[in-house]
C-alpha cells in the first residue's frame, strides 16, 4: 500500500441539495482504516473512548489490534465535516472478548476513536 493513502472525500451531488452525500465503498474504508491504524500519530483517541477503555479494561493495544484485522458492521455515516465517515470495526483479540471501535475516518488523514464497546454484552 502507498505511504500516503488519504480517505477519498465523496463525489459530489448533481440531485437535491438534502440528499446525503455517497460514500465510499465499505472495503474502501476499511483499507483506509487499517492503513492509518499502523500509524499510530494518526489516531486520536477521544476523551469518552478513553473514558470507556478504562472503564472496560481495554488497551491501546486491543484497539489496534481491532483496526488492523477487524471488519465493518453496521451503518456507515457521514461525519460532521465533509468527507469523513463514520463506522464501527469489530473483531476479537486472541485472548479477549469481541469488542467494537467506533471510529471516525477524518479528512486530514487521521483516525478519531469515537467509544470503544464490548459487543457481546
Amino acid at each position: 500500500m502507498r505511504d500516503e493513502l488519504q480517505p477519498v472525500p465523496a463525489e459530489p451531488q448533481h440531485q437535491s441539495n438534502d440528499k446525503k452525500p455517497d460514500q465510499p465503498p465499505p472495503n474502501r474504508l476499511l483499507q483506509i482504516i487499517r492503513f492509518l491504524s499502523e500509524h499510530s500519530e494518526r489516531v486520536i483517541f477521544g476523551e469518552h473512548a478513553q473514558e470507556r477503555m478504562e472503564e472496560r479494561g481495554i488497551t491501546d493495544d486491543e484497539v489496534f489490534t481491532v483496526l488492523r484485522i477487524g471488519e465493518l458492521k453496521g451503518r456507515i455515516t457521514p461525519g460532521k465535516s465533509a468527507g469523513e465517515w463514520k463506522c464501527k470495526v469489530v473483531a476479537q483479540p486472541r485472548g479477549s472478548r469481541q469488542m467494537g471501535v467506533v471510529t471516525i475516518i477524518m479528512l486530514e488523514g487521521h483516525l478519531f476513536i469515537k467509544t470503544v464497546e464490548w459487543e457481546d454484552r
